[in-house]
């Protein structure tokens, strides 16, 4: 991703980025591809050696999230309402968890990034140009790790888990007869954006077939050498402090301090 922090697009006039002297670390991938187990797991791996995590994830913005899952369960969104409403939840995590958190030092863990919304609205429209000036104002990750799986394999493992939805299977599309063809056609068209965006933006890629210790394992060996091009980890701010050394555990609930390594 680069060593110098920086916006995707014209970015927030109002923070500087090199202010900003955490680590940003994205796992992407499509839906049911297994990304929160694995955040889980890394937020563990990294509190153990002594580094302070919080996590974020799509639609759990405080702001927008019931409105998003409102809308949702009438199945009425258009393209753009479904972009927007996104990209709204985004822009709320960005300014109360992700610059906090990074200002702070911390090490913030993202459950899906800007990518997924390229990739859905791109899916829908064939356009990649609009939505990629609506979130100009994201932060690029200092690591995008993508969670690859063909569709096959992820039909069956999302059958054997939570089941197929009307999103998931992009009905709203119109792409198939039934739940089933229609979420293999959208998924494949997902995969297929994100496949084009590994290589346009250079995201690690980790082979989401394999067993899940390997899976984590190869995901830990992406992570360790962008922590080790930094310095180490030093305890963050004391949430007793200041309201703006506050900030990262009031606005991110998975905050957990750490100490040295």
């Amino acid at each position: 991703m680069g060593n110098a922090r920086r916006y995707f697009g014209d970015g927030l006039p109002y923070v500087k980025p090199s202010d900003l002297k955490g680590k940003l670390i994205v796992i992407e991938g499509t839906d049911g591809v297994g990304r929160s187990t694995h955040i889980d797991q890394l937020q563990e791996w990294l509190e153990i050696q002594g580094y302070g995590v919080i996590t974020t994830g799509w639609t759990r913005s405080s702001l927008v999230s019931k409105t998003i899952e409102a809308a949702k369960q009438g199945n009425i969104l258009d393209r753009w309402s479904f972009s927007l409403l996104y990209a709204t939840d985004f822009a709320d995590r960005l300014e109360h968890q992700i610059i906090p958190a990074l200002r702070s030092g911390f090490i913030v863990l993202a459950d899906r990034y800007i990518y997924t919304a390229f990739a859905r609205d791109t899916v829908r429209s064939g356009d990649r140009t609009w939505i990629r000036d609506v979130l100009g104002f994201a932060i690029v990750p200092d690591l995008v790790c993508y969670l690859r799986i063909d569709v096959d394999t992820l039909a069956l493992r999302v059958i054997e888990s939570n089941g197929m939805n009307f999103w998931e299977s992009g009905m709203d599309l119109r792409l198939g007869a039934d739940l089933y063809d229609s979420f293999k056609k959208y998924q494949s068209l997902l995969i297929e954006e994100f496949d084009k965006m590994a290589e346009e933006f250079s995201f690690e890629v980790v082979d989401a077939r394999k067993p899940p210790e390997e899976i984590q394992e190869a995901l830990r060996a992406k992570i360790e050498p962008l922590l080790k091009s930094g310095r180490k980890p030093k305890k963050p701010a004391d949430p007793g402090g200041t309201p703006a050394e506050r900030a990262p555990a009031e606005d991110a609930s998975a905050v957990t301090p750490a100490g040295t390594a």
